[in-house]
């Protein structure tokens, strides 16, 4: 039953993020976003890409900001700005750190700093460079989705 959910939740094209958040409220099971991802490979499932959003217009973007698509950084190292990201920023090294499998920074929507990693067996560290900080669990969420979709575009 509660594979047939996710099955549907899938097909109805809800992000791994959506579907963490229903397992959590109509199952009663709290699981981690990396959890919902093998959980659905698990299931053999093919999450839904969304729609790609529309290219800006050059008027609408921020004024000194630097993309990807003008050169100016590799995209290894591109901010990752999905939609539903927004405050929040993921970069991936391109040498991981040591006894990690891969490792970048990320920057939370109140402007704080944390390095993130995986180690070998698949377990994500995060480090925040101001001890004692914790982000707000919104920015968790959206770390995770934009982690997810960096990592996706890497082969990971």
């Amino acid at each position: 039953m509660q594979r047939k959910k996710v099955a549907d939740w899938i097909a109805q094209g809800l992000k791994l993020s959506d579907i963490q958040n229903r397992i959590r409220s109509e199952f009663g099971i709290p699981m981690t976003y990396m959890d919902v991802r093998l959980l659905v490979d698990d299931l053999k499932l093919t999450p839904k890409d969304p729609e790609p959003p529309k290219t800006p217009t050059p008027s609408l973007a921020a004024p000194g900001k630097k993309t990807a698509a003008a050169g100016t950084t590799s995209p290894a190292e591109a901010k990752a700005e999905t939609p539903g990201t927004a405050g929040v920023s993921v970069r991936v090294d391109q040498i991981a750190r040591p006894g990690a499998v891969v490792s970048g920074k990320v920057t939370f929507s109140d402007g704080n700093n944390a390095d993130w990693y995986f180690d070998q067996t698949g377990r994500l560290g995060l480090v925040p460079q101001q001890p004692g900080y914790r982000p707000p669990p919104a920015d968790l969420q959206q770390f995770q989705a934009a982690l997810d979709g960096e990592l996706s575009k890497m082969g990971f």
